[in-house]
């Protein structure tokens, strides 16, 4: 046992402190200011517990429901609440509905979120189901409006909460992009990120000293606990994640909320806290930590992969202070999450232990430290854009006649003519109907009807990520580049149509 993690107290001791009145229990934030004042030695005799907070976006969250049985009784095949359809491969009337299932019939403006939402108010939500019909259970169809109330079981279950801490998001395209970050504008024009900073529950225990299995949380303004890890949970890269469970019918709609990320989908906001007691002086000096020492990653969302670039390295502090520096460009930050909430739930925390209604509980088992964490690798064949790639491309100059141009779309029996300078770079692109826009118009500079920002594709890329640019720019095909900008190719919507032909 080193100094560092010689016990201060244990949790039997905070418990008959609590329940005597005399422990000393103080927020996140109150705790950095705190230790930075005092020191962390002076921080760690003195508290006993500090409580944390965060409110965000959790997509990977949902609820068991158990219904009850009908007369004659159903054994449901596949059911929806208020049109959004949840998951039915569990027993007769039992279903888990995801916070970002979809209603089939609002689409992204109502789902699974939003019913757990509805259903913490204390509102109607109409259950339709439908079976195959069995001899124990006869039933087909039902529809019928159910509360909370009349539930068996409302379990929230979310298997992945509360990041450590959450990358940063930035576009670098010349187009906006819609993510589950939010809304990222062209050219690096803003800057979203997550999490509470010092308030974070695992950013406040980052060496895993004191949160496992059994450990009692705040959760939806309720009593929750964490069941173990959470799924992607990858706590070497700072990447630690919970799972974690609560009842329904104790909780409350003001800290589940579900929402709509605009033209991505549908979510729900989750209110997470967690005491971290100061068990040494280890837990202290991680608990100690400032927004100005808690660091995250900018990634450029504009790059279609699991591998996002980093542009810039940033703590909390730079975020907060709502402009960040990236490549020498100031630009504009903003949270997708709240700091109020995150703040809010960190003092009822605090509130609800220092009048002795909840007692931190030493886990069953800790959050292990280390986990591998690996992207999904497919394979079998995935059809890239050199599958399905003209290579014997046609180009012309920028200097070139409008009727060369014209000359050559005839000739090569093409639509789209990349435009390259000596070396074979592109510098533009011109299409067939480029060439009749400006025979009608009478113009005859190529600069005149050229366009300069051109929609390009790599060898490597997945022909379902240039699909989507196809449909996104409203274009049918997209010159070929390589690292150096030259043309090595033309990919069209025709060739990708051919490709998925010759493999179906």
């Amino acid at each position: 046992m080193t100094e560092d993690t010689e016990v201060l107290r244990t949790y039997e001791e905070i418990s008959e402190k609590i329940s005597r009145g005399d422990a000393v229990v103080v927020t996140a934030e109150e705790f950095t200011e705190y230790a930075q004042t005092h020191g962390v030695r002076a921080a760690a005799k003195e508290i006993d517990v500090v409580t944390t907070g965060t409110f965000g976006a959790m997509c990977s969250s949902g609820a068991f429901l158990n219904f009850g049985h009908s007369e004659p009784p159903i054994k449901m095949s596949k059911c929806w609440l208020n049109e959004v359809p949840a998951y039915r491969g569990i027993a007769a009337v039992d279903a888990y509905i995801g916070a970002t299932a979809m209603s089939e019939t609002q689409g992204f403006e109502y789902g699974g979120g939003h019913v757990i939402e509805d259903l913490v108010s204390g509102k109607d939500v109409e259950l339709r189901g439908e079976a195959y019909g069995t001899d124990c259970y006869p039933r087909l169809s039902l529809k019928t409006p159910v509360r909370l109330e009349d539930l068996n079981q409302a379990i929230l279950l979310n298997p992945r909460n509360a990041y450590q801490h959450y990358n940063a998001a930035t576009n670098s395209t010349d187009r906006v992009l819609y993510t589950y970050m939010g809304t990222l504008l062209p050219r690096l024009g803003n800057v979203t990120y997550s999490g509470a900073g010092e308030l974070s529950p695992l950013s406040k225990d980052s060496g895993y000293e004191t949160i496992g299995i059994g450990t009692r949380v705040f959760l939806g303004g309720g009593v929750g606990y964490v069941v173990g890890e959470g799924t992607q949970h990858a706590p070497q890269k700072q990447f630690g994640t919970l799972m974690l469970r609560g009842d329904l019918k104790q909780m409350k709609p003001h800290y589940l909320r579900g929402a709509t990320m605009h033209r991505y989908g549908t979510t729900l906001y989750v209110g997470v806290g967690i005491p971290i007691p100061i068990l040494n002086y280890k837990v202290a000096k991680t608990a100690a930590a400032s927004d100005s020492e808690i660091f995250t990653d900018i990634l450029d969302y504009g790059v279609p992969s699991r591998e996002r670039p980093v542009v810039s390295h940033v703590s909390y502090e730079n975020l907060k202070s709502g402009e960040v520096s990236i490549g020498g460009k100031e630009v504009r930050t903003s949270p997708v999450s709240s700091f109020k909430y995150a703040r809010e739930i960190a003092e009822t925390l605090k509130s609800w232990i220092l009048g002795g209604s909840f007692l931190p509980t030493k886990p069953v088992e800790l959050l292990p430290p280390k986990r591998d964490f690996r992207g999904l690798r497919l394979r079998g064949l995935e059809p890239l854009v050199k599958d399905a790639m003209t290579e014997k491309v046609a180009t012309a100059k920028a200097n070139d006649e409008i009727t060369t141009i014209a000359k050559i779309l005839v000739t090569y029996n093409v639509d789209h003519l990349p435009i390259v300078d000596d070396q074979n770079r592109l510098v533009g692109i011109v299409t067939s109907w480029d060439i009749a826009k400006a025979t009608a118009q009478g113009e005859k500079a190529l600069s005149q009807i050229m366009t300069s920002r051109v929609v390009t594709a790599r060898e490597n890329d997945s022909i379902d990520v240039v699909s989507r640019k196809l449909d996104q720019h409203d274009i049918s095909g997209m010159p070929v580049i390589d690292d150096q900008n030259h043309v090595v190719g033309m990919v069209t919507a025709s060739d990708i149509a051919k490709l998925v032909g010759r493999r179906t």
